[in-house]
C-alpha cells in the first residue's frame, strides 16, 4: 500500500534518478515501520490511561479525545489537542486533494495538450470540485459507519488496493504479455469476488491479500499464447 498510494509515489517521482527513489523508498519504509510502533505504543498507553482514571468514550475513535478533554490534564492539553488535530486533518486532506487534482487532470482531462491559462483554470475547479466530492464522503461515511475509522478504512482498502496489489505483484514476478483491455474486467471482477465471499467466509483485514491473489490469478489468465 505505501509503494502503490499515489500519495506516497509523489515521493518517489519527486527524485532525481531511479537510484535516489530506490534509496527513499527503502528508508521511508524503515522509518514507517519504527512511526507504526510508536504510534501502537501510545495508542495501548492511551487505553491503559484511560482505564486507570476512568475515562468513559464510546468507540475507540473517541479515545484520544476522551483522554485530552476529560482526562484531568489540564485546558492546555486540550488546546494542544484540538490544534494538533486540525494540523493533521489539513495536512492529510492537502496531500489527498493534490494527489486526486493531479491525477484526474493529467489522466482524465489530458491537461498537458491546455494552454497554460487553461491548466490553472482547469485545476482550480478540479480542486474545487474534489473539495466537495471530499466532505460528502465524509458526511456519508459518518452517517453508514458504526465502527471506528481505522477499521473501516482497512475493510475498504481490502477491495479497493486489493486489485493494486495484484497489478504490482504480477509486474513484478511475471514477464509475459496479456491481453490489455480485459485487465479492467479483473481488477472490477476482483473486488465482487470478494465481496461474495465475505458473506460466507468472515475474512478480517487479510480479505487484501485474497483481494490480490484472485487479481493475479485472473491475470494469469490472460497471458498472451505464442
Amino acid at each position: 500500500m505505501t509503494g502503490l498510494d499515489q500519495d506516497m509515489m509523489q515521493k518517489n517521482l519527486s527524485c532525481k534518478s531511479l537510484k535516489e527513489a530506490q534509496k527513499n523508498m527503502y528508508s521511508f519504509s524503515i522509518v514507517l515501520i519504527i512511526v507504526n510502533i510508536f504510534f501502537l505504543a501510545l495508542g495501548a498507553l492511551l487505553y491503559i490511561y484511560a482505564e486507570k482514571n476512568g475515562v468513559a468514550f464510546e468507540k475507540a475513535d473517541d479515545l484520544f479525545a476522551a483522554v485530552a478533554l476529560k482526562g484531568k490534564l489540564g485546558i492546555g492539553v486540550g488546546i494542544f489537542f484540538i490544534l494538533g488535530l486540525i494540523a493533521a486533518a489539513y495536512s492529510s486532506a492537502d496531500s489527498a486533494l493534490t494527489s486526486l487534482t493531479t491525477s484526474f487532470c493529467v489522466d482524465f482531462l489530458a491537461i498537458e495538450n491546455k494552454s497554460s491559462k487553461q491548466q490553472v483554470l482547469t485545476r482550480k475547479w478540479v480542486h474545487v470540485g474534489f473539495s466537495v466530492l471530499l466532505v460528502v464522503a465524509i458526511l456519508i461515511f459518518k452517517a453508514i459507519n458504526d465502527d471506528s475509522v481505522v477499521s473501516a478504512l482497512f475493510k475498504v482498502a481490502g477491495y479497493t488496493y486489493g486489485p493494486l496489489l495484484g497489478l504490482f505483484a504480477f509486474g513484478i514476478f511475471m514477464k509475459q504479455k496479456i491481453h490489455d483491455n480485459l485487465v479492467p474486467l479483473v481488477a472490477i471482477l476482483s473486488p465482487l469476488i470478494c465481496y461474495i465471499l465475505q458473506l460466507y467466509i468472515p475474512f478480517g483485514f487479510e480479505l487484501l491479500i485474497v483481494n490480490g491473489l484472485i487479481t493475479f490469478l485472473g491475470l494469469c489468465l490472460l497471458i498472451k499464447r505464442a
